[in-house]
């Protein structure tokens, strides 16, 4: 099932458990624009290049749409769409006050020069700019782009519109983005995994982990939760998977990819098959990378107690039904990885505030969010009688319903 399928098959679910009018339901579904637009670029040897560029921009009933701009091959309408409406749930899950939105380019970052990026992310922009703003949609980076992308967007748009740095989050720091904000969707990660145990009579130190993926949010979440006493025993990325059961030197092991070096050439920990990562016996299994990496073929040979969904939608419906049998609990993506969500939404605060936050403050806020979020989901299963990913859905579309309503829709 594909991720507008999987996303769409919750929201309807949750619709069902807080019994929405028919109407309301497809009007919260649909999006409220799609974008489609061409990106020719001469390349650095003189050919022009073509590629295709989008933003789902899903709902703004409580205010700015809000989604990351990712660059990566596979991007494309209905991938879109279903993380823009993952979003406005998203947000409303983590009660900042943003829609939903997503957006990308068809490419291949890493077979195009820093100079190529650069003229595609300024033609992406110019394509866009008067349908984003600071009070309209604000992009954030994603898989396959980065603070650089969002300086080269914050200066392309400031040129029609004046310097507008709240136009874009997850910005450099020298361009006004936020302390903590490189670091926030792996410091949520481990604050909801912390939440999460703790409901369990458990916690981090006196647990052991496997963590799929180390990019941005799997590196991160592997620091953090091994700074916390964690043990991490298993640990992969497309340069391959690595293993050790008294537990990976994370420190180590992050100066030895610093310096270039891939996961299967680290020494303090044995090479293992990939493909059994996510079957990997272990309390906490944290998917960090693609989406669907959790299916029925091996969702019944899971051997973690916990899942914490740090990618998007790694869990599709079937491997969700499976796990809920064997009695896995999966907190969702759409919690588990608001960390990010969160912190942008601070940045994008500090900048329309004109002041700075240090770090000890956006990172002590984060925790008061991802916190009460959770409480906020415990609430939603308790009174609809449903598991943690229900009860997320069903307080995120809930929140949205409302203000929808609010706002004066008719039926």
């Amino acid at each position: 099932m594909n991720a507008l399928a999987a996303t769409s098959r919750n929201f309807r679910q949750a619709a069902r458990l807080l019994g929405l009018d028919s109407k309301l339901e497809k009007s919260l579904l649909i999006p409220f624009r799609e974008i489609k637009v061409e990106c020719t670029i001469p390349k650095d040897d003189g050919t022009l290049a073509s590629f295709i560029g989008f933003r789902v921009q899903h709902d703004n009933s409580r205010g700015p749409m809000k989604g990351g701009i990712r660059y990566h091959p596979e991007v494309e309408p209905d991938e879109v769409n279903a993380l823009a409406q993952l979003m406005t749930w998203k947000t409303a899950v983590a009660a900042v006050p943003y829609g939903g939105a997503k957006g990308g380019i068809g490419c291949s970052p890493g077979e195009l020069s820093r100079s190529e990026l650069e003229r595609l992310t300024r033609v992406f922009t110019q394509k866009i700019h008067d349908l984003i703003g600071t009070h309209t949609d604000v992009p954030a980076p994603d898989m396959g782009t980065n603070a650089q992308t969002m300086a080269w967007i914050l200066d392309e748009y400031s040129k029609f519109h004046g310097h507008s740095p709240a136009v874009v989050t997850g910005k450099p720091i020298d361009l006004g983005g936020s302390l903590g904000r490189d670091a926030a969707t792996g410091r949520g990660v481990m604050f909801a995994t912390e939440a999460l145990l703790a409901e369990y009579g458990k916690s981090i130190p006196e647990s052991n982990f496997v963590i799929q993926g180390f990019g941005n949010v799997g590196s991160w979440a592997a620091q953090l939760i091994h700074e916390k006493g964690g043990k991490i025993i298993a640990l992969g990325d497309v340069t391959g998977s690595i293993r050790n059961k008294a537990g990976i030197d994370i420190p180590a092991l992050m100066k030895h990819r610093n310096e270039g070096g891939a996961l299967k050439d680290f020494h303090g920990a044995e090479v293992m098959d990939s493909a059994e990562l996510l079957v990997h016996e272990c309390d906490v299994l944290i998917p960090c990378a693609l989406g669907g990496v959790l299916n029925r073929e091996n969702a019944p040979h899971v051997k973690a107690k916990f899942i914490i969904e740090a990618a998007n939608h790694p869990t599709d419906p079937d491997a969700d039904e499976i796990l809920a049998k064997k009695g896995v609990t999966v907190l969702p993506d759409i919690y588990a990885n608001s960390g990010g969500v969160i912190v942008s939404y601070f940045e994008w605060v500090q900048n329309i505030q004109g002041f700075m936050w240090d770090e000890e403050k956006v990172n002590a806020e984060l925790q008061k969010y991802m916190n009460s979020a959770f409480h906020h989901i415990k609430a939603m299963c308790k009174s609809q009688d449903c598991n943690l990913r229900m009860g997320a859905f069903t307080l995120g579309v809930n929140r949205v319903a409302r203000a929808t309503l609010l706002r004066g829709w008719e039926a």
